[in-house]
């Protein structure tokens, strides 16, 4: 290998072997039972909430799994060039993009915060969390959507670490 291909060649993206985990939490997060049971609002707004809510479930997962910590910020990546693309496809200009992308990931960040204390095992603190972080409609149920994330967080636990970086999430 010449001095120049050493240089110049690319080199792989780390984020890519994460895609088929990201790909699981989109769609756990698109699961119709959060709409049309749970109450989770359908709607822009509500499919953000729903997929920080997994995404916050995951990483609080590989936060238990130190070898998995580089990875955790890879997703991170992932999360924040996807919404950079969901930005965009509705419309939001480049010259905006960057500010509200900004948002988002403070956003995610309070978001994994406040469901950390809940997915550890406070019962009150997730209920908080899932009614302070997500979009319910009028009915909608608060507490099923707590359990069902835990359920997750359980299946989550019961995943080893290669399944889980492969997308591969215990049933």
């Amino acid at each position: 290998m010449t001095l120049l291909h050493r240089l110049f060649a690319r080199k792989p993206d780390e984020r890519e072997d994460l895609r088929p985990l990201w790909q699981a939490i989109v769609d756990e997060a698109r699961r119709p039972v959060w709409y049309a049971e749970f109450g989770v609002e359908d709607s822009v707004p509500g499919r953000f909430d729903m997929v920080t809510a997994v995404l916050a479930a995951v990483l609080v997962r590989m936060e238990a799994a130190p070898p998995l910590l580089r990875s955790s910020v890879y997703l991170t990546e992932l999360f924040v060039h996807d919404m950079d693309g969901q930005l965009r496809e509705l419309g939001v200009g480049d010259p905006v993009v960057g500010k509200h992308v900004g948002k988002l990931v403070g956003s995610m960040g309070g978001r994994l915060s406040a469901y950390r204390a809940g997915l550890a095992g406070d019962e009150a603190a997730l209920h908080d969390a899932v009614q302070r972080n997500l979009t319910v409609r009028d009915g909608g149920d608060v507490a099923a959507v707590a359990a069902c994330l835990r359920d997750f967080a359980g299946r989550l636990a019961r995943t080893s670490d290669d399944e889980l970086l492969s997308g591969k999430i215990a049933g």
